[in-house]
């Protein structure tokens, strides 16, 4: 028997206008925990789909537990024994977290579905992941990051020989990461072999043996990660070195409020939440998965409906009942669910950007074209978004790629407060410091910033001053001198403790 699960002999995939992989070759040993890398669009979710039998090679052999391996479809990926989670979530949202987690195999009495014992089955996957919500739950109702934890619970449900993990930890939160280690290094003794994807440099060396990179739909190396640092691996992506992570420039100073939000009910019966965001300040927002962080941004938004609480935007009260609402009155929101609330994935990429405000490209009502492929053009190249043509539709764009076009078309709106959740999900370590540098113009041009997100070394290493939340409720302003990861957990933490 080979040393190796998996083997990728000079497999290529091409796209209209995209070369995506290019003769690539790749070997996954039996047992262990091999990490992939690479910039957006390097190829990696395109390498992860041609395992999971959603694409078929256009040329190459691919092996598998010692032969041949032809998946025409994930099922037969499935029979093999190979299980992925991938970067864009795959749940059916009207069905509940239970039925999600057990549908290929429905636990049946009298020829009816026991939801008794799907149940119960179903409450102690979600233990194991850590995510405390009820499993008769319907999906559509769930944030992002817990749809994440449910997709996680699915894949442990199912007895795998490779699990693979596309971006797992992208909306988790440190306690969360924890937890998924945990499940991995125990999968891992039980002979499960894992391939794992992340941009989050720091996090692959804690459970990582081996590390392939990904440049141009290439394997430029694969090496022990115990012979590498995060310096290696980043200067192998992008091909030249990278500086410092993380900006913070001290030269910007926020002035007065832009936004303030007062006495905000987003449920009934939940406690009234009450901040600012000033002008020239990046406000980081922090919390554990479920902490109603998301929920608050989107009731300030009118993407939810909120019960009560005062919007006051440049100082004059707005009444926001609607996303329409917000955007009129200068107030944006990147949502955490680029794919399906962020873009219209059949829509080419110059139309995404521009439809937020086609006045600026219209004259007499009638749409300018060259003028919207110029600007288009600009913020395009300004955010270095990578894709064959404008005419790309956005569905076609990798994950990163997708995200960053949301983000092209707020900016084409030109809002006075941009409210960002998770907006660097999906997104490699060069493009990261692209949108950071952004998001300093933006502030030094009197924007109001708030970030809100999973990852704590980010909002600690950008934000002015930040608030917590924990169980629907701010329980914490700190302002950057106060800055520290115990102390935002040990807040983050403190209703859930109390309770």
């Amino acid at each position: 028997m080979s040393d190796f699960l998996l083997t990728l002999e000079r497999v290529s995939k091409s796209f209209p206008g995209a070369l995506a992989l290019d003769r690539i070759s790749l070997t996954v040993a039996r047992g262990e925990t091999h990490i992939i890398v690479g910039e957006n669009g390097a190829g990696k979710s395109t390498l992860i789909k041609l395992v999971a039998g959603v694409y078929v090679p256009d040329e190459g052999e691919i092996l598998f537990d010692g032969a041949r391996y032809h998946p025409k479809s994930p099922h037969d990926a499935q029979l093999a024994g190979i299980r992925v989670v991938h970067q864009e979530l795959n749940l059916l949202a009207h069905l509940s977290v239970a039925e999600n987690l057990m549908l290929e195999k429905l636990p049946r009495r009298f020829g009816m579905v026991d939801y008794g014992v799907l149940n119960k089955r179903a409450a102690a996957l979600l233990a194991e992941v850590g995510l405390a919500v009820d499993p008769d739950l319907h999906v559509n109702e769930l944030g992002v990051a817990q749809r994440q934890l449910v997709e996680i619970a699915k894949a442990l449900c199912y007895e795998s020989k490779l699990l693979v993990l596309d971006e797992p930890t992208a909306t988790l939160t440190p306690p969360e990461i924890e937890r998924l280690f945990a499940i991995i290094r125990k999968l891992r003794a039980r002979g499960v072999t894992i391939i794992y994807i992340s941009h989050r440099l720091h996090e692959i060396f804690e459970i990582g043996d081996r590390v392939s990179v990904l440049r141009n739909g290439k394997v430029v190396a694969t090496r022990a990660l115990g012979e590498l640092t995060i310096a290696d691996i980043m200067r192998l992506m992008i091909g030249r070195e990278v500086d410092e992570e993380y900006i913070f420039d001290d030269r910007i100073t926020p002035g007065d409020a832009v936004l303030r939000v007062t006495d905000l009910r987003h449920k009934r019966g939940m406690a009234g939440l009450s901040f600012e965001v000033r002008r020239r300040e990046i406000l980081g927002v922090a919390g554990l998965v479920g902490s109603g962080r998301t929920e608050a941004m989107r009731a300030a938004f009118g993407a939810d409906p909120k019960a009560s609480g005062t919007i006051e935007l440049n100082g004059v009260v707005a009444e926001i009942e609607s996303p329409k609402d917000a955007v009129r009155n200068g107030l944006c929101l990147l949502t955490e669910d680029r794919k399906g609330q962020g873009l219209l994935l059949d829509l080419p990429c110059d139309e995404n950007i521009t439809i937020t405000d086609l006045r600026k490209i219209s004259r007499l009502g009638i749409l300018n074209r060259r003028t919207e492929d110029r600007i288009a053009s600009e913020l395009v190249g300004n955010l270095r978004i990578r894709m064959t043509s404008l005419e790309q539709l956005a569905r076609n764009l990798s994950g990163g790629n997708q995200q960053k076009l949301v983000l092209a078309k707020w900016l084409f709106r030109g809002a006075a407060v941009l409210i960002l959740d998770e907006p660097t999900r999906g997104v490699d370590v060069g493009a990261k410091r692209e949108i950071y540098r952004l998001l300093w113009l933006l502030a030094a041009d009197g924007k109001g910033i708030v970030v809100v997100s999973s990852d704590l070394p980010e909002l600690i290493g950008i934000c002015h001053r930040m608030i917590v939340f924990s169980k629907n409720r701010i329980v914490g302003e700190l302002p950057r001198a106060q800055f520290n990861q115990e102390r935002i957990l040990s807040l983050a933490y403190q209703e859930y403790l109390q309770s």
